[in-house]
């Protein structure tokens, strides 16, 4: 069964990037670069409503946070694991052909191996983020868990709500619809969803386990198990730095200034023209 989850997963989330890309370039006539892009964004997308929506029906399925399971705690790790090594590896292609956009200024780098460098530069926090999510998150999750915590998993995966405004913004920046409502009003659910699916998304854990156990918060960290802990202080900071980014895009876009917005593909700011 694990080995047919985990085979499903690595069909199903490049399967659909190459239907996506081929649909966008020969029912659509989009470039290699655009097609590549937006179906990106779209994996991304569906990874994330898929993830939300198991970690909606795992929390409200558990009334004891600690002992009840469900199934799909486990199933969807194991479905969820080969996306981030596609993901990987769909980032790289993103900018790859980024760097073949006319006048860039990467533009000069005519290989993919030559690209890996600067590629790996610009979305360090991005890709460790995700070797972090298969090495760490995934077997702490499978295994050290010991079939306790499902409703906590599925707080988790709830933090993947906010991806989908995440990917639109991207999308609307890449044609220039930096100035439409859409692209305001997807602004105001980014923030929204992501300060309460990610920032908040910690304290909350820690506060759920102080109340069902009936212990003063500050002591949850030391009953906790080590690899909740390090999990928290590693991907927390990450949070606040990106939601940092997102706010101080927002304040540019009010005060009229030039703007720098979260890029879903790392933690770099995009500008108006959609060039890393």
């Amino acid at each position: 069964m694990s080995v047919a989850l985990v085979t499903a997963g690595a069909v199903f989330f490049p399967g659909l990037y190459l239907l996506s890309k081929w649909t966008l370039r020969r029912l659509m006539g989009w470039s290699q670069g655009d097609a590549a892009i937006a179906s990106t964004r779209l994996v991304s997308s569906v990874q994330a409503i898929m993830a939300s929506s198991a970690g909606y029906i795992i929390t409200s399925s558990c009334r004891d946070i600690i002992e009840d399971r469900h199934w799909l705690a486990d199933a969807y790790i194991l479905f969820a694991t080969p996306y981030f090594a596609y993901d990987i590896y769909a980032m790289f292609l993103c900018y790859w052909h980024k760097l073949q956009v006319k006048g860039h200024e990467d533009g000069r780098v005519r290989s993919m191996g030559a690209a890996v460098p600067g590629y790996l530069r610009r979305e360090a926090l991005m890709v460790m983020h995700h070797i972090f999510m298969v090495a760490f998150c995934c077997p702490a999750s499978l295994f050290w868990r010991q079939g306790k915590g499902d409703y906590f998993q599925g707080v988790l995966f709830l933090a993947e709500l906010s991806t989908p405004f995440v990917c639109l913004g991207k999308v609307l920046i890449q044609y220039q619809k930096q100035n439409s409502v859409l692209h305001k009003v997807n602004g105001v659910l980014l923030m929204f969803t992501f300060f309460c699916c990610r920032v908040l998304l910690f304290p909350y854990l820690y506060f759920a386990y102080s109340r069902f156990s009936s212990i003063p918060l500050t002591s949850v960290p030391l009953v906790a198990p080590w690899q909740c802990n390090l999990g928290a202080a590693l991907l927390w900071p990450l949070q606040l730095y990106w939601f940092g980014l997102i706010c101080r895009g927002a304040v540019r876009t009010l005060t009229g200034r030039r703007r720098s917005t979260f890029n879903p593909d790392g933690a770099l700011p995009l500008n108006h023209s959609g060039k890393n």
